[in-house]
C-alpha cells in the first residue's frame, strides 16, 4: 500500500458541505452563555440571578444550586488503578456548575438560556454573585508546599495520587557502582489545544421516549455518550450523539465538558432544543490544558557508555478537577516507555499527581508520552556530553537489536518489533550530519549559532477501553455499501484511508470503483462496539475491522455468488467468476437489494492492542545572538508506524505533529499568574500558534516494521511527530549554544528567553 491518492473528504471540506457542530439548527431551538469565575480559588457567598431572570427572552437561569437540586451526578474522571501501597485516587465532586467554591478562572457558575445568543449574553451581567477570595495556587510544587491553601476538604495536602513503577532497589544498586552518572529536569508546560473549530453543543430531548439527542464536536461517540450518561445517571441508550464534522481535537476532545452537560440540563427544564457556540476566549478558559508535567531524569553509565540504570521523579499538575485522562498522564502514560528505545537493565519511577487552581489537564497531542520521550533523549545527550561520548556512537550502543524482540522492558513493557539502528541510520543520511560541521562553521562566519539535535524515541498508541473494534458493513435499498465503525476523524483522513483499504482488499484497481462505499464514523442508530479516536489507533483498531470486513464481505457473498452463476466461483479483481460467467461484487449487491436486511450485511471485528511507533527525528537550529530569535532551519523524520496505506496523509500527520512540537518548544505557553491564578495567555494577543514560517524545511521517510499486534500491521502514526520534535528541537538548541557553557533551557525558548540566557553567558565570559 505505497501510492498516493486524493483524500476523498477534501471536497466537501474544501467547498464548505460538510457540517460541523454549529452548523446545526433545530426547530425553536433556544441559546446558552455560561457566566464564568473571573477569580481562581473563592468562596461563593451568594448568587442572584432574578434580574437576569426578568428580562424578556429569557427562558431559564441555572446555577450550582439547581444542579445539585437536580440530582445529577460528578463529571466523572481519574484513574482506577492502584497506586503506592495500594492507594486509590483522591477525586473531588466536580458539578458542572460551581457550588460553594470557585476553583479556576473560567469555571462556569451559571448558565442564561434566552431567545438569542446576544440575550443570553447580556443577561449574564445582570447575575449579581458575591465572592469571599481564598488564597490562589498555581502548579505543582505551589499546591504541594508545606501551608499550601487546601482546595478540596476532602483531599488535604492537594495530592491527588502516588504512583511508581520499577524496581527502586535494582535502581539504586545500580547508580552506587556507576562510573558516570547525569541528571535533568524537564519542565513541560501548559498548552493550550485551540482546534480551529470551537468547542460547541446542541442538545434536545425528547419527553415522550426520554431521548437525549446531542450534537458535539468528539473524537467517538462510545466516549462521548459514557461520558455523558455517567455526569446524568442516565442510561447510555438514552443518550443519541452526533458528530460530523470535526475541526482539529488532538485529545481534548476526547469525553465531554461541564458546559455540555449543563446544557443538557437546560434543555430537560426548558422542554426544547439549546445551543451553545464557544467564543474563541472561552477556548482559552475552558477546554482542558495539555502538559503541565515536571520529569527529573537520572541516569547511570558504565565506563564505556553502557545504560545501567534510569529512574525519575515525576509531578503532574492536574488543575482543579481530574478528568478522565489527567492522572493517567501523569502516571502510566509517562511511564510506560520511560526506558525510550535502550536496553536498560534496571528502572524506577515515581510519580505525584495534585490539585491547583487552574484549568483541568487531559489528553493533549501525545498525552505524555511525547514528553518523556523529550526527557529521555534529553538526559542522554546531556550524558553524551558530559562525559565525553558521541550522541550518536552512545545511542547506537545501547540500542534494543531487533533480535532482542520481543523485548521486556525492566518496568515491564513488552515491546513488539523495531529496528531503531537502521531507523537512525536512515535519519542520519536523510539529515546529512556529516554535513553539519560546515554548515554551522558557515554560519558562525554570518554572525549566527547553529546546532543539530537527534532524537531517537519510541511511543506507545492506545490499546483502547473496548475490548475489541468493529467495523459493519450494510447495503441500502439501491445496493450501495454503507460502512460503519466508532472512530471519529477530526482531519486525519479516516474515509480515504478506509477506502484505500476496502479498494485493495476487493481486488478494485481503479481509484473511481469504490464511489459506491460510504463510510459512518458513529451512527447514534447503530450499536458498533469499538474504540474512539484517540493515541494513533484509529488506523490500526477501526481500520484492521474494516480490512477484517473485507474478508468477511467477499466470503458471505461467495455462497450468494454461486447461486447467482449456478456453480461455486472464485473471486479476484472485483469479481467472482466460473468459467466464462462472472458477476462483479457491486453488480451482486444491487442484484439483491430488495430484501430486507440486505443477504450481503455482515459485521467484522477483532481486538486490536498496543503498538508501540518510534522513529529518528533530526533537527537543525540557527540562534540570531542578537534578537535570540530561534530558526528551525532543516527538520529530517523517518518514522517506523509499521505499514503504511496512504503516505500523502502519513506526512500530512508527521508535519502538524512535528510543528506542534516545535510550537511549544519555541513559543506556545498558557501562563499564570502565581498570586492571583488570573491567565495572562487568554488570547492569541498573548499566545502564540506555530507558523508554518517557523520551519525553513522539513522531509520525511519512513522505514516500516510491521507489526503482528493487529490485521493490518500498522502502529500509528497521530503523535509521532509531536514525540520526535520535542527532544530533537532542544537538542538542536542545546547544541548551538553548549559552547557558550549554557547547558539547559526551560520550553519555550522564546526570543527574551534566549537573549537573555546569551547575555548572561557573555558576562560570565
Amino acid at each position: 500500500m505505497t501510492e498516493r491518492t486524493i483524500r476523498r473528504e477534501d471536497p466537501r471540506l474544501l467547498t464548505g458541505s460538510g457540517r460541523y457542530t454549529a452548523d446545526w439548527n433545530l426547530a425553536g431551538q433556544l441559546y446558552a452563555y455560561f457566566l464564568r469565575s473571573d477569580r481562581a480559588h473563592a468562596e461563593i457567598v451568594t448568587i442572584d440571578p432574578s434580574a437576569a431572570s426578568r428580562r424578556k427572552g429569557v427562558r431559564l437561569v441555572l446555577t450550582g444550586a439547581d444542579y445539585a437540586a437536580s440530582g445529577w451526578k460528578s463529571l466523572p474522571g481519574g484513574v482506577s488503578y492502584e497506586g503506592v501501597g495500594g492507594q486509590k485516587q483522591k477525586k473531588p465532586f466536580w458539578p458542572a456548575l460551581a457550588q460553594g467554591k470557585a476553583h479556576y478562572v473560567g469555571q462556569p457558575v451559571a448558565l442564561v438560556v434566552a431567545e438569542s445568543a446576544a440575550l443570553a449574553q447580556d443577561a449574564s451581567e445582570d447575575i449579581v454573585v458575591e465572592y469571599r477570595d481564598l488564597p490562589a495556587v498555581v502548579g505543582f510544587e505551589a499546591a504541594t508546599r508545606a501551608g499550601a491553601p487546601q482546595l478540596h476538604a476532602d483531599i488535604p495536602g492537594n495530592l491527588a495520587f502516588e504512583y511508581e513503577t520499577g524496581d527502586r532497589a535494582a535502581v539504586d544498586q545500580a547508580f552506587a557502582g556507576a562510573a558516570h552518572r547525569s541528571r535533568f529536569t524537564l519542565r513541560s508546560q501548559r498548552l493550550v489545544g485551540n482546534p480551529i473549530e470551537p468547542r460547541a453543543f446542541l442538545a434536545q430531548l425528547d419527553a415522550a421516549s426520554g431521548v437525549f439527542t446531542v450534537y458535539s464536536p468528539s473524537q467517538g461517540m462510545n466516549g462521548m455518550r459514557g461520558f455523558l450518561s455517567a455526569a446524568t445517571g442516565m442510561p447510555a441508550e438514552k443518550i443519541r450523539v452526533i458528530t460530523e464534522l470535526v475541526g482539529g481535537s488532538f485529545g481534548i476532545r476526547s469525553f465531554s465538558y461541564a458546559e455540555h452537560i449543563a446544557v443538557m440540563l437546560a434543555a430537560q427544564k426548558t422542554g426544547a432544543p439549546v445551543k451553545w457556540v464557544a467564543t474563541r476566549s472561552e477556548v482559552f478558559l475552558s477546554d482542558n490544558h495539555g502538559r503541565g508535567l515536571t520529569m527529573t531524569a537520572e541516569i547511570a553509565l558504565a565506563r564505556d557508555g553502557t545504560f545501567l540504570a534510569l529512574k525519575f521523579e515525576d509531578a503532574a499538575d492536574l488543575g482543579a478537577y481530574s478528568t478522565p485522562f489527567g492522572p493517567q498522564i501523569g502516571s502510566r502514560n509517562i511511564t510506560i516507555t520511560m526506558g525510550g528505545v535502550y536496553r536498560i537493565p534496571a528502572m524506577y519511577a515515581h510519580t505525584r499527581c495534585a490539585y491547583s487552581n487552574a484549568l483541568p489537564v487531559s489528553a493533549y497531542r501525545g498525552a505524555g508520552r511525547p514528553d518523556i520521550a523529550c526527557a529521555v533523549e534529553r538526559v542522554v545527550d546531556r550524558a553524551a556530553a558530559e562525559h565525553g561520548f558521541d550522541p550518536v556512537a552512545l545511542r547506537r550502543k545501547n540500542f534494543i537489536p531487533p533480535e532482542a524482540m520481543p523485548y521486556r522492558t525492566a518496568n515491564g513493557t513488552t515491546y513488539d518489533c523495531g529496528e531503531f539502528e537502521a531507523v537512525m541510520d536512515k535519519a542520519l543520511v536523510l539529515a546529512d550530519w556529516k554535513g553539519f560541521p560546515a554548515r554551522r562553521e558557515r554560519a558562525q562566519r554570518d554572525g549566527k549559532l547553529r546546532g543539530i539535535g537527534i532524537s531517537t524515541f519510541l511511543e506507545a498508541s492506545a490499546a483502547g477501553v473496548a475490548a475489541k473494534d468493529q467495523a459493519h458493513a450494510r447495503f441500502d435499498k439501491a445496493g450501495d455499501l454503507h460502512v460503519y465503525t466508532v472512530s471519529q476523524s477530526t482531519g486525519q483522513g479516516h474515509e480515504t484511508a478506509f477506502t484505500r483499504i476496502f479498494r485493495e482488499g476487493l481486488g478494485l484497481i481503479r481509484d473511481n470503483a469504490a464511489e459506491g462505499i460510504r463510510f459512518h464514523e458513529g451512527d447514534p442508530d447503530l450499536s458498533v462496539v469499538g474504540n474512539g479516536t484517540g493515541g494513533s489507533r484509529s488506523l490500526y483498531g477501526a481500520g484492521s475491522a474494516v480490512k477484517l470486513l473485507v474478508s468477511k464481505l467477499i466470503e458471505t457473498a461467495r455462497p450468494l455468488a454461486a447461486i447467482e452463476l449456478g456453480t461455486d466461483a472464485e473471486y479476484g479483481g472485483g469479481q467472482f467468476r466460473s468459467g466464462s460467467k462472472s458477476v462483479g461484487f457491486f453488480e451482486l449487491a444491487k442484484k439483491l437489494a430488495g430484501q430486507t436486511p440486505h443477504p450481503m450485511d455482515c459485521v467484522a471485528e477483532g481486538a486490536f492492542g498496543a503498538t508501540y511507533p518510534n522513529g529518528c527525528h533530526i533537527a537543525e537550529v540557527e540562534i540570531d545572538p542578537e534578537t535570540g530569535v530561534v530558526e528551525v532551519m532543516k527538520y529530517a523524520t523517518v518514522d517506523d508506524i509499521g505499514t503504511v496505506v496512504d503516505h500523502t496523509s502519513v506526512e500530512g500527520q508527521v508535519h502538524g505533529g512535528v510543528l506542534q512540537g516545535v510550537g511549544q518548544v519555541l513559543g506556545e505557553h498558557a501562563v499564570y499568574d502565581e498570586d492571583t491564578g488570573q491567565l495572562l495567555a487568554g488570547s492569541f494577543m498573548d499566545y502564540p500558534m506555530p507558523r508554518a514560517d517557523w520551519m525553513r524545511a522539513i522531509v520525511c521517510d519512513e522505514h516500516p516494521v510491521p507489526t503482528k499486534a493487529n490485521a493490518l500491521g500498522s502502529k500509528g502514526v497521530g503523535e509521532s511527530g509531536t514525540s520526535g520534535a520535542l527532544g530533537a528541537t532542544m537538542n538542536a538548541i542545546i547544541d548551538a549554544v553548549r559552547p557558550l557553557d549554557i547547558r539547559d533551557l526551560d520550553m519555550p525558548v522564546t526570543p527574551d528567553r534566549m537573549w537573555r540566557a546569551l547575555r548572561e553567558a557573555r558576562t560570565r565570559e
